[in-house]
């Protein structure tokens, strides 16, 4: 009788090499994948608070003859805190003479406020869920309240709007006021702009950012410190005039390539000047979204 016999061969180091390599491939996938799922997620649902935001903020425009909504009259100043967010009328808010209404001054956020308002937009709205610590305005936890005030009552999303508020608003102080006429494909609003600090960060640093397109030869990395800190610099939902929401990989995305976060420098719309309290457009087609400050101070 003939015996056969059965030879085991065993791997090689290469074969154990690839399939270590392969393996861990694998385990990342399976790590990586979901949160990637969740990350999509957090955008799809941000972006559709700015759509929701977008409609409301156009239906009010119409209402309104045209501008989007600010806060306090119009000749108006911004405040890095409304004077009295719980004032009894809108010269007691503003901190307004009561004979000329027009003057006073407001907080971004007191201009986003008026959705809640007037547009019964809910403060929910306000919150992008990546935007760390930011939470709903909630005016039952809001300590020494004046009795029985509603919150239609309000002028402002509480005595410290930026924790009640995730985004950015174009500049609506001064004399380039965006309104339905505006260019559609300027921006309007947006995730929370990175050069101003917010109460859970500084402001990020400005020096070493550089845009990756012409004239700028600028590194992935140097173009993403452009974008919103919220969603870890993958890109920011920004609102256009025309209500369409994009999500956008740089901040180089309002007409003519312009930074949404910065004003124009000259010939300069790519890299700009840094967002700091105070500032304003350069141009009527200037696209700058602003934030209210922890503090008002300037990013380096």
């Amino acid at each position: 009788m003939i015996s056969t016999r059965h030879r085991t061969r065993g791997l090689t180091l290469v074969e154990v090499v690839v399939l270590v390599v392969v393996l861990s491939l694998l385990v990342l996938v399976v790590i990586q994948f979901p949160r990637r799922i969740r990350s999509t997620a957090y955008r799809m649902t941000c972006g559709a608070n700015l759509a929701g935001i977008g409609k409301a903020m156009l239906i009010y425009a119409y209402d309104n003859e045209g501008p989007f909504p600010r806060a306090g009259g119009p000749e108006g100043s911004w405040a890095a805190r409304t004077p009295n967010w719980a004032g009894q009328n809108r010269a007691e808010a503003y901190g307004a003479d009561p004979l000329t209404p027009a003057g006073g001054a407001a907080s971004v956020s007191a201009s986003l406020y008026l959705l809640v308002k007037y547009m019964e937009v809910t403060p929910k709205s306000f919150v992008c869920t990546k935007d760390k610590g930011t939470r709903e305005f909630n005016l039952a936890k809001v300590r020494r309240v004046p009795k029985g005030l509603e919150p239609i009552d309000a002028w402002d999303f509480g005595p410290e709007p930026p924790k009640h508020v995730s985004y950015a608003y174009h500049m609506v102080y001064g004399v380039h006021r965006l309104t339905t006429d505006s260019d559609p494909g300027l921006a309007l609003a947006a995730d929370r702009n990175p050069w101003i600090a917010s109460p859970f960060g500084k402001a990020r640093g400005f020096s070493t950012f550089q845009p990756n397109i012409p004239p700028f030869s600028g590194t992935t990395e140097a173009a993403r410190l452009g974008n919103t800190i919220a969603h870890q610099g993958d890109g920011q939902n920004v609102l256009f005039v025309d209500s369409h929401v994009e999500f956008a990989k740089r901040p180089c995305c309002s007409l003519d390539d312009d930074n949404i976060y910065t004003s124009w420098e000259g010939d300069d719309k790519a890299r700009g000047v840094a967002a700091k309290f105070g500032s304003t457009p350069a141009d009527p087609n200037d696209s700058l979204l602003v934030n209210d400050p922890a503090v008002a101070t300037q990013a380096r």
